[in-house]
């Protein structure tokens, strides 16, 4: 900027999706813009150019607005990191008054998951050496690239629901599942959107794979935490079942 100090970074205003009450919206444009451009920058040196990358409006307690960096991985859209404008109360108790910040977090197994293109997050807790050895090299500048152990079949269920009027966010579905079904949980997907014509509400669709990591699943074994999925979903999130 050819005249920064003329630059207003703080007014008393009222908060809205795009920005906290105590910033400009000129500021909040500068500095989102500096996050993103910053992080972009990271991964793609992590990675390399040619990277398919968008992001994603978000939800975290300490920082506003928050977004998710996705990558296209596999034909599939993975989180890599988490990022937002630190809340400024947070910036103020640390005595700095005159600053704005912002913060992220990087999700490391999604990351090594992209550079050695592993597909199943839940094998960095696993014990099995075919998986373990494959890492052991004496320069960790050497290129490894995984290879795919064998894999016992999915199970697939889905769920569906009416969503309440307000404070509803998919990522506390996600942590909901990932919560109840542990590491049975390979992956969820919203499959379906559909919006009522007359009463105006949303339902979701999501599907939920469940795989075991070292023994095939009984749909019987897998019902049981479907059905404590769908209780906890109603109960917990508030949302209308269609089960």
């Amino acid at each position: 900027m050819k005249d920064g100090e003329s630059l207003q970074l703080f007014e008393q205003s009222s908060r809205s999706a795009y920005k906290q009450e105590t910033h400009t919206m000129e500021a909040m444009k500068l500095i989102e813009f500096d996050l993103k451009q910053t992080l972009t920058k990271l991964v793609t040196h992590i990675f390399g150019d040619g990277l398919d990358i968008r992001w994603v409006d978000c939800y975290f307690p300490f920082t506003h607005p928050s977004f998710e960096m996705e990558i296209n991985f596999h034909g599939e859209w993975l989180e890599v990191l988490g990022c937002g404008v630190m809340e400024q109360q947070l910036v103020n108790s640390a005595g700095a008054q005159d600053r704005i910040g912002w913060a992220f977090g990087l999700g490391l197994e999604r990351l090594a998951m992209i550079l050695y293109d592993i597909p199943d997050i839940r094998l960095f807790w696993s014990e099995d050496e075919r998986f373990l050895k494959q890492f052991r090299v004496s320069d960790i500048n050497q290129n490894v690239k995984f290879q795919p152990l064998s894999k016992y079949p999915a199970v697939i269920n889905d769920i569906s629901f009416w969503l309440p009027s307000e404070s509803y966010t998919e990522n506390d579905f996600y942590d909901l599942v990932r919560t109840i079904g542990g590491d049975l949980v390979e992956k969820v997907d919203l499959i379906d959107k559909f919006e009522h014509p007359k009463t105006q509400k949303t339902s979701h669709c999501y599907r939920i794979t469940y795989r075991h990591m070292e023994r095939t699943l009984s749909q019987r074994e897998v019902g049981r935490v479907h059905q404590a999925v769908q209780e906890a979903v109603v109960q917990l999130l508030g949302v209308e079942g269609r089960f």
